[in-house]
């Protein structure tokens, strides 16, 4: 995959994620997600919060992911289209004169899968189809974290890797490698 292929394709999985969030409002933040411990609130403020550490990373510094999010409590569509153009920025900036070009550091593939995966967390919550989001996500999503997910690596942030039922679309194998449940 080409430095612009990989744009194009965050660049659409960032505008999947951010059309779900503009369908957040105060009559779905409480809704439960397939992340256990995470109603659609806490994962806005878990998402929207990846981006400030994605920018970290994808300008060579080290990323602080224990540390507290920032609460979202109204417009997360708008929070997180602020957070996605800044993760778009970084992405196709660099992280300054060094050398580096957009992409090497920091595999797309990475990006696109916590987005992707986090989009079919959303969509699940909200009753949107899974035939609605843009199966080529999961499939980079789902190819980046068969080749990187370790089973040590599963602790605290995936759980077991479930069984995706027999026809199961991208975004069910995606989600039953991240160990989310499938209803």
């Amino acid at each position: 995959m080409t430095t612009t292929d990989e744009a194009a394709i965050l660049s659409r999985a960032l505008d999947q994620t951010s059309g779900l969030f503009r369908r957040v409002n105060a009559g779905t933040v409480s809704r439960p997600t397939p992340c256990e411990q995470w109603d659609v609130g806490a994962l806005a403020d878990h998402v929207i919060a990846d981006g400030t550490n994605f920018v970290t990373m994808i300008r060579g510094g080290e990323p602080d992911w224990g540390a507290p999010t920032p609460h979202v409590s109204e417009d997360w569509g708008q929070a997180f289209k602020a957070s996605a153009d800044e993760v778009l920025r970084a992405w196709e900036q660099g992280p300054g004169t060094d050398g580096w070009e957009g992409g090497a550091a920091v595999p797309v593939g990475l990006l696109v899968a916590e987005y992707a995966t986090h989009s079919w967390d959303l969509a699940q919550a909200l009753d949107v189809p899974s035939a609605e989001l843009d199966p080529e996500l999961a499939e980079v999503g789902l190819a980046f974290m068969r080749a990187s997910l370790k089973p040590e690596m599963r602790a605290g942030a995936f759980g077991a890797e479930v069984t995706a039922p027999e026809g199961a679309g991208p975004y069910e194998r995606l989600a039953a490698f991240a160990g989310r449940a499938l209803a």
